[in-house]
């Protein structure tokens, strides 16, 4: 499948149109912001691999495991400024 290349200001004016590609065309577009990849519009049925149907990458025991769960206990302590400003509990 070909990809074409863009960038966003085009995009912008013709962005009707490109949807109609990549949906109808079944072409692929790599949007970009002064040459700079910026996002990629694929049509729906495309398989894109989602990282929730990653099995078997890594060992039950890999350090990766226990950063991302620092990470959530982290984000279960926080309080958001706002809140703190108001002096609601998180």
């Amino acid at each position: 499948m070909n990809e074409i290349m863009i960038n966003i200001a085009e995009a912008k004016k013709r962005f009707s149109e490109l949807i109609g590609q990549v949906a109808f065309g079944k072409k692929r577009l790599l949007i970009t912001k002064r040459g700079k990849p910026m996002a990629r519009l694929v049509p729906v049925d495309e398989s894109v691999p989602h990282l929730k149907e990653a099995e078997g990458w890594l060992d039950e025991d890999d350090p990766f495991f226990v950063a991302i769960d620092r990470i959530v206990e982290d984000r279960t302590r926080h309080m958001p400024l706002l809140d703190t400003l108001r002096g609601s509990p998180a």
